[in-house]
């Protein structure tokens, strides 16, 4: 099992950036594939971004490519993602999801067994 921390998020304005971070408990992080999802208030958790357990491929959700870009360290037991030019309808709580094996597809929120409590990232205009 994993234990999954989330930080980094605030209150941004338009176009600003800010770079999340999620760490993870246990020696075995770098056998999970690791996504971000985010969920705004009154909306389903959507999909935002995925990566292999060994960072060598990623995923986007097109609204958000060209803008954000996920990374992992394995060696400190964090995945990242570093948000540009963002927008209003960037507001969202924004939550880590792993799975050590995916029983679905990586865009599905029912994929991922493992969950940090979330980090709020608010754009202003």
């Amino acid at each position: 099992q994993v234990q999954l921390v989330e930080s980094g998020g605030g209150l941004v304005q338009a176009g600003g950036s800010l770079r999340l971070s999620c760490v993870g408990s246990g020696r075995t992080f770098s056998t999970y594939f690791m996504a971000w999802f985010r969920q705004a208030p009154g909306k389903e958790r959507e999909f935002v971004s995925a990566i292999t357990r060994s960072g060598g491929s990623t995923y986007y959700e097109d609204s958000v490519k060209g803008r954000f870009t996920m990374s992992r360290d394995n060696a400190k037991n964090t995945v990242y993602l570093q948000m540009n030019n963002l927008k209003l309808e960037d507001t969202a709580v924004y939550y880590c999801a792993a799975q050590p094996t995916l029983g679905g597809s990586y865009e599905l929120s029912t994929a991922y067994d493992y969950w940090g409590q979330g980090t709020q990232v608010t754009v202003s205009s």
